[in-house]
């Protein structure tokens, strides 16, 4: 039986994935990154005084922009506002109807535009010198009117546009995008933004579940399961099955933890003792238990827990031995750090 014809492809089919098409694709890349390369040479005092100047902005940053400058200047704001530099995205033409109320005392503006004479940022500029913000201009021209009003201005001039016909902007607002990056990873470091800080900021999806804090996950209050030095062996058995966690802390006479009982340790007991019925806590205890802090990440006690080949850690108030929780890998489990 002859085998069957591969049906051929319209030849419309086979241009999409040919060579020309990748060698535009290829062009609009080159011309894109030539553009973010070129800012780096570009960068001077100017970038470090507008970096003070939004370090030190005793309000909020407002990033205003029309057109696709709007939709980088809205990235913009929402990146600084992630990376703990308070700010907002205010769409210019929207300034003029009312939305201009967005700026008060202490504030400082951010404003792009790629020629400098954007009509209706350049109505908000009387307005932004009224009130006394401090300004920084994203503008390719720096003789324009907005470079002419600005305290700082930054260059984010391109050469050419990926665009063929010169029309859209492509390389520009790929350049403008990567300097506002640029601004707000200066300033979060600037400022000792911490992992601890993002995951405040970031409470939902993956980045949420990445940055939860033992304290999140952990049972506490009557759900931590605890016993005395001298809670005899009975009563020990029953607090750790009541609280079906497998394991209990032990408390010494100031209430700091002196040890932890798990399953494991109450067999090991057994198989000691004919009669286990005299123990204590005291004496089937594993003492030196693996520990955390409320505040450490939910991640570091997974890493613990591996690293020892555990369950369950209990965690401590930030200073001292006080137990104010257990977290046990099945919490983890349903809070889906693993």
């Amino acid at each position: 039986m002859p085998s069957p014809r591969k049906a051929k492809r319209p030849a419309s089919v086979r241009r999409v994935g040919g060579s020309d098409t990748l060698r535009r694709a290829r062009r609009v890349l080159a011309i894109e990154a030539a553009a973010v390369k070129a800012l780096a040479g570009r960068l001077d005092d100017g970038f470090e005084r507008a970096v003070v100047i939004l370090a030190q902005c005793a309000g909020k940053v407002v990033v205003t922009g029309m057109g696709k400058s709007g939709h980088i200047c809205r990235k913009i704001a929402a990146t600084m506002t992630s990376t703990g530099t308070p700010a907002v995205f205010l769409h210019a033409a929207e300034a003029a109807h009312g939305d201009a109320g967005v700026f008060v005392k202490g504030d400082a503006v951010v404003a792009l535009s790629g020629s400098g004479e954007t009509e209706e940022i350049v109505r908000l500029l009387p307005l932004v010198k009224r009130l006394d913000l401090p300004l920084v201009a994203l503008t390719g021209d720096l003789h324009s009117t907005l470079a002419r009003a600005a305290d700082v201005v930054l260059d984010v001039s391109v050469t050419e546009e990926a665009c063929p016909m010169g029309l859209a902007p492509t390389a520009s607002t790929t350049a403008a995008l990567a300097l506002g990056d640029a601004l707000a990873v200066v300033l979060f470091e600037r400022k000792r933004f911490r992992a601890e800080d993002f995951a405040v900021l970031h409470p939902g999806g993956a980045l949420g579940r990445r940055f939860l804090k033992v304290a999140d996950v952990m049972h506490g209050g009557e759900t931590m399961p605890l016993v005395h030095l001298t809670t005899p062996f009975r009563d020990t058995l029953v607090e750790i099955t009541s609280k079906r966690l497998g394991v209990t802390g032990v408390l010494d006479a100031a209430g700091n933890l002196a040890g932890i009982i798990t399953d494991g340790d109450l067999r090991r007991a057994l198989e000691r003792s004919a009669d286990v019925r005299t123990s204590t806590a005291a004496d089937i205890m594993t003492r030196h238990p693996k520990v955390i802090t409320a505040g450490a990440l939910a991640e570091r006690a997974l890493a613990l827990m591996e690293r020892h080949s555990i369950t369950s850690l209990f965690i401590l108030e930030e200073s001292g031995r006080r137990p104010v929780g257990v977290v046990h890998l099945h919490d983890l489990l349903k809070a889906g750090v693993v």
